[in-house]
């Protein structure tokens, strides 16, 4: 991958981030314009060979993830995002983070399953600890959020898989 198409994937994934855990929601601006620029980008460079790729990209990114979405195991924003980074990225290396994402977002939600059960006060207030958004909760607010039955936000699995992605990469 081009210098650019990574700096221009971490900055996606910079500010969706940043919005999913604030809002729980990736806005349509961010992924529209990325969607967009990926396209310009592929067009400029590659000409319609370009465009092809930034398709084929988007396509594995978005197709499965609506799967997904409709069975209401991600927002609609996260299946966005995914076009988004396969037109940037390509079909390759938006399925492998696709796979990694779901991963690690499987890790995640057993970690709460063990948080919410009763298996101890002990355990399940260290795992907390670990578990804890830097956004500045408490202990009790994480335990009533993860009792709650609530959706955490994917882009908590999804930096993880990009890091991982990135670092098998290199």
């Amino acid at each position: 991958m081009e210098p650019i198409q990574t700096a221009a994937t971490a900055l996606l994934l910079i500010f969706s981030f940043i919005t999913d855990i604030r809002t729980q929601l990736i806005p349509n601006r961010l992924t529209a314009s990325f969607f967009a620029a990926a396209f310009l980008y592929h067009f400029a460079v590659e000409g319609w060979d370009g465009l092809m790729t930034a398709a084929a990209g988007a396509a594995a990114g978005f197709i499965p993830l609506l799967l997904l979405h409709f069975a209401k195991g991600i927002g609609a924003g996260d299946v966005k995002l995914f076009g988004a980074i396969g037109a940037w990225t390509g079909a390759w290396v938006v399925l492998q983070l696709m796979l990694y994402s779901i991963l690690y977002a499987g890790l995640i939600g057993i970690c709460i399953l063990i948080a919410i059960r009763p298996l101890g006060k002990r355990f399940a207030a260290e795992l907390s600890t670990f578990a804890v958004p830097e956004s500045g909760w408490k202990k009790r607010q994480w335990m009533q959020w993860a009792r709650s039955g609530k959706k955490f936000p994917f882009m908590l699995a999804v930096v993880p898989a990009a890091v991982t992605v990135w670092l098998m990469a290199n």
